[in-house]
């Protein structure tokens, strides 16, 4: 059931400018064009994760701006039915979708490639936009001893969203 209000939530997404404005708090300017340009579902999910963080009290900032831009290389190369048939293969039949997914272009695999690595390379477009290592290493799973916890909670916000 979860999964359904997710892609609910995906269809009806919206940002509003107050939102943009709380992005624009979090996240360094040099950033915004990365947030700014990301399809309204992943902008929408992003401040739902920082909402949740900060719900539990978490106000870490580096892990705030982790959380709005952790999906950003799913970007709009992963249509809806990617999303959802990914996160089915994935479930089901993993190696299925490894052997489908290709970073070559020419092959017809890159969006499951993505979708497989999207973590590093969203991590990688935070670093180039100038976000910390630190906060990459949220995205990408490579936390320094110290911020497990806050790696988790990361996680769950993201899982709850």
């Amino acid at each position: 059931m979860h999964r359904v209000g997710q892609f609910v939530s995906h269809l009806t997404a919206r940002v509003t400018p107050d939102d943009e404005a709380t992005a624009h708090r979090i996240l360094p300017a040099t950033a915004w064009p990365l947030f700014d340009g990301m399809p309204a579902a992943d902008r929408r999910h992003g401040l739902d994760v920082v909402r949740r963080l900060l719900e539990r009290g978490i106000d870490d900032r580096e892990l705030l701006a982790a959380a709005l831009v952790h999906d950003a290389a799913k970007g709009r190369r992963l249509r809806l039915w990617h999303r959802v048939s990914g996160v089915v293969l994935a479930r089901l039949a993993p190696r299925l979708l490894a052997r489908l997914a290709s970073p070559d272009e020419e092959s017809g695999g890159r969006a499951w490639w993505i979708f497989l690595h999207h973590a590093g390379l969203s991590a990688e477009a935070a670093r180039e936009a100038g976000l910390s290592g630190r906060a990459a290493g949220f995205i990408n799973g490579a936390v320094a001893a110290g911020d497990e916890n806050l790696a988790a909670a990361l996680h769950a916000a993201d899982e709850a969203s």
